[in-house]
């Protein structure tokens, strides 16, 4: 669109062509005016640029991304997969659903691509089939739902903390203990908005995650930790290791990985173990994902324990 100044002299170029255009909030111009896709005579020029008359105004306004996910062929590494869900095992950096500044190559787009766009309605055009969430540099396994029904009983089995969720992180330190429960409220930090944190009670959230020390790692001063959450909670291993004192290795967040000795290139924290009731014919599937070879090193010598599944056994006990 190209605009020709004729009256308004002086007047700033945002406010100009708020006037000129009402379609466009000075806002939404002063962000266009920044991206560079409008120029005044040819040239770049600023919100407060004044006007000129004869100035020769050239708007160019960007075709509207797509609000709805759309599939792209990007590599996935299934675990298990049927008509009604499919538990992918997540890479790290991998982003599970589009956002700001992750509109595409994401899990979501992947998956839409591999079932062809068969997945659940019920998170939206941005989230469909999405029932729980990863951190993007946690790698491991996530259910995604195929349709609404299998959405909706995935879901109610996270809320009621029927699902079983197991995960392999790797701890700076050593813990005193041999193993623990950490049951705290998790909120929103008070002072950088981009963490959470343990709060006061009454505030937050209830979040328990059991935890286990499988080995030590003396040169490293680093352990491997096996932790099993009974709650869902953003960043909850992540916050209730730091809370014990022991951040996770790699962690840019809640640590320094500059400073620590162990540099495995990633945030050390592994989805390892995920079992669910089908939505159905409810049996339980169970599933491993493999370990990452960042954890090769953590993994010498050391026992790892059997999977003992309360709800499998608590289906059991129905049946």
């Amino acid at each position: 669109m190209r605009l020709i100044a004729d009256d308004s002299p002086g007047m700033r170029l945002d406010m100009y062509l708020a006037q000129q255009l009402p379609e466009l909030s000075r806002a939404r111009i002063q962000a266009l005016i920044k991206e560079g896709a409008i120029t005044a005579d040819g040239k770049s020029a600023k919100p407060k640029t004044p006007v000129e008359r004869g100035m020769v105004i050239e708007v160019n306004i960007p075709e509207p991304a797509p609000a709805e996910a759309q599939p792209q062929d990007i590599p996935l590494s299934v675990l298990y997969e049927d008509a009604d869900v499919i538990v992918i095992d997540k890479e790290s950096g991998m982003v599970v659903h589009p956002a700001a500044g992750n509109p595409d190559g994401t899990l979501v787009n992947a998956v839409l691509h591999h079932c062809a766009g068969a997945l659940s309605g019920i998170g939206g055009v941005e989230r469909p089939g999405i029932v729980h969430r990863l951190d993007k540099d946690t790698s491991g396994c996530i259910v995604v739902a195929k349709n609404d029904a299998a959405h909706l009983s995935l879901t109610a089995q996270f809320a009621a903390r029927d699902t079983s969720k197991i995960y392999l992180t790797v701890v700076q330190g050593c813990p005193k203990e041999r193993s623990g429960t950490i049951f705290t409220n998790i909120g929103r930090h008070p002072v950088n908005r981009l963490k959470m944190a343990v709060v006061n009670p009454g505030s937050g959230k209830p979040a328990i995650t059991d935890w286990q020390l499988l080995r030590y790692d003396a040169a490293t001063d680093s352990s491997l930790v096996l932790c099993t959450l009974h709650t869902g909670r953003t960043h909850q291993i992540r916050v209730h290791m730091l809370h014990l004192g022991h951040p996770l290795i790699g962690d840019p967040i809640y640590a320094h990985p500059q400073k620590q000795k162990a540099k495995p290139g990633r945030l050390m924290l592994h989805a390892w173990r995920l079992a669910f009731n089908h939505p159905a014919d409810g049996r339980r599937i169970a599933i491993q994902s493999p370990i990452p070879p960042e954890y090769t090193p953590w993994l010498i010598n050391c026992e790892l324990p059997a999977w003992e599944d309360p709800g499998r056994a608590q289906n059991a006990k129905k049946t």
